[in-house]
């Protein structure tokens, strides 16, 4: 079994590419800081693991994820290689991420939280009407 669960914070912001054609696809790589259990004297150590995420998860990346943020990837680890342009072979190990979440809070991660109002709440059911104009796919959770 293949599996890779991450918990980390983003070194740089994400690269954010689109594949050619009809339906292109977005393609996010980026660079998770993943702190060792151990320290070395009274300094942390981190692991810098690359990622890459296709498709809706490249999406959601480009869309809500940058340098900093704490997140939990979970995935599979890939390896392979290439000839670069001096006729090198050069050898790659990425995580694809299938799958990620938010690690942290925005308060937590010192962002400005702003507060939900519940104007088009319905006291009898509990649940918020979504505005008109909001679509599914702007949603993170859709």
């Amino acid at each position: 079994m293949n599996k890779a669960i991450l918990i980390g914070r983003l070194a740089r912001d994400p690269d954010i590419r689109y594949t050619q054609g009809e339906q292109s696809m977005a393609i996010a790589r980026f660079t998770l800081a993943v702190n060792r259990r151990y320290t070395k004297g009274n300094e942390q150590q981190a692991d810098f693991i690359s990622c890459v995420a296709f498709g809706k998860t490249g999406e959601f990346i480009e869309k809500y994820v940058h340098k900093g943020m704490k997140l939990v990837a979970e995935g599979r680890i890939q390896t392979g290689s290439y000839t670069n342009k001096d006729g090198v072979k050069v050898y790659t190990t990425d995580v694809v991420v299938e799958s990620c979440e938010f690690a942290e809070s925005k308060k937590a991660a010192g962002d400005e939280v702003v507060p939900v109002q519940p104007a088009n709440t319905n006291p009898q059911d509990g649940f918020m009407m979504i505005p008109d104009g909001v679509e599914d796919d702007g949603l993170p959770f859709a």
